[in-house]
């Protein structure tokens, strides 16, 4: 059965409490497949897990040098289950288009989409995330 993929984005005033979020959760995200944009990939990789291993994560390209559009790529190619996206709301950012785009599209392909510690943790405790048999619904203008 193939692992759920979870694309993990943060600003950079947000990077500090994405890897607290995911220090907390390091257990429950080595059971999935991580993908995550330039630094915030560094940073998730040495998360330590018990095994003395490292958290596992596909790093992409930087978010403003494509990074956010590689991931919306991925989105509408179905191999993206979740978006965990801790952005910051208080200052526009210099690649605002493509934040948008990307938001955009985790809306229209109606992934897990998170964009808050709370929300990101109600998505990876969420009994429907973990089972096999749930599929999302796709509205009717992108079904394959």
């Amino acid at each position: 059965m193939k692992l759920k993929t979870i694309a993990l984005v943060a600003h950079d005033s947000r990077k500090k409490k994405m890897l607290e979020w995911a220090e907390y959760n390091k257990e429950t995200l080595q059971k999935y497949s991580l993908c995550a944009t330039g630094t915030t990939a560094k940073l998730l990789s040495s998360i330590e897990l018990e095994d003395n291993n490292h958290l596992k994560v596909e790093a992409l390209y930087s978010g403003p040098l494509g990074g956010d559009q590689q991931i919306g790529a991925m989105i509408a190619e179905g191999r993206i289950d979740a978006l965990i996206f801790f952005c910051d709301n208080l200052i526009m950012q210099g690649h605002q288009n493509d934040v948008s785009a990307l938001t955009r599209l985790a809306s229209l392909y109606n992934i897990a989409f998170a964009t808050n510690r709370t929300t990101a943790d109600m998505i990876l405790t969420s009994p429907l995330f973990k089972d096999p048999n749930y599929r999302r619904i796709l509205p009717t203008a992108i079904e394959n």
